[in-house]
């Protein structure tokens, strides 16, 4: 768990990054004397945009910070008062005198943090259950559906197209198109919207990707739920769309086989899925 985050400092880190980001470069200025005729249409460096309720540059700016400032207080704004926020960075700013010193400053950051810790943690055990429940409670009916198969580890599947290819074996690489999506319905990834297919070795993703593909012939279509302990288990992926003991439906298609290679790691259990999610 990170610490809370010291938000002035943050603030000001990305105004500051912004500012550089902008600044012209030694190099530039050729480029910046080609594009004068639009510059000058645009308005000069340091003036200030048309936008209403903001009429000055230093408007805008602070208006600018104070989004920022807003973004790193999101996850904890039902437990801060904004007017005190406020009446704390006027004292600094206009060199008042604090209402805690230092020593006092580090406690309250301290107990702060551990009690974020502590609603988190809390909201994720919630969430675990939650989730358990419900994912057990759509296999127990979903298993009764007369085109769904379950194994003995619990994966479910259905065949929506069979091919008449080999199967993969455990230390294959495959290439494979799939979606995959919540219960819900919440789609959290797909080759089909990055556009080509990922390639994997087999072995590198969750156990139910494993069991799930290696029944399957090249060529065919098949739907998984994957249960939570075939999947990412009572963790999920930490900051990602998986949360914790969540149960997960995959539709792939297995298009080839590519013996004996290393593999892209691409697929889903796989570092470039959103984390590494290698099978546990």
């Amino acid at each position: 768990m990170k610490s809370f985050p010291r938000l002035a400092m943050t603030a000001l880190a990305v105004a500051s990054l912004a500012l550089v980001a902008t600044s012209c470069k030694p190099g530039d200025k050729d480029k910046d004397a080609a594009k004068a005729p639009e510059a000058a249409e645009a308005g000069k460096p340091g003036d200030a945009l048309k936008i209403p309720g903001l009429a000055t540059e230093k408007q805008q700016a602070s208006y600018m910070i104070g989004l920022d400032i807003a973004k790193t207080l999101e996850t904890v704004k039902d437990d801060i008062d904004l007017a005190t926020i406020n009446k704390a960075m006027k004292t600094a700013l206009e060199g008042g005198k604090p209402l805690m010193d230092e020593a006092q400053t580090a406690q309250v950051r301290e107990a702060f943090a551990a009690k974020i810790q502590a609603k988190r943690i809390a909201e994720m055990m919630a969430a675990a259950k939650k989730n358990l429940t419900e994912g057990e409670t759509f296999l127990a009916a979903n298993g009764k559906k007369p085109d769904v198969k379950t194994t003995a580890s619990g994966l479910q599947y259905q065949v929506i197209t069979e091919g008449k290819g080999a199967k993969p074996a455990a230390t294959d690489n495959v290439r494979v198109h799939y979606k995959g999506t919540l219960l819900n319905g919440t789609e959290f990834d797909s080759s089909y919207t990055r556009g080509e297919p990922a390639e994997f070795m087999l072995q590198q993703v969750v156990p139910g990707w494993q069991e799930g593909i290696a029944l399957m012939p090249v060529g065919s279509k098949y739907k998984f739920w994957i249960p939570s302990k075939l999947g990412y288990g009572e963790q999920g992926t930490p900051g990602g769309p998986i949360g914790p003991n969540a149960t997960l439906v995959f539709e792939v298609e297995l298009l080839d086989i590519a013996k004996g290679g290393a593999g892209q790691a691409q697929g889903p259990g796989a570092p470039q899925a959103g984390g590494d999610h290698a099978a546990h």
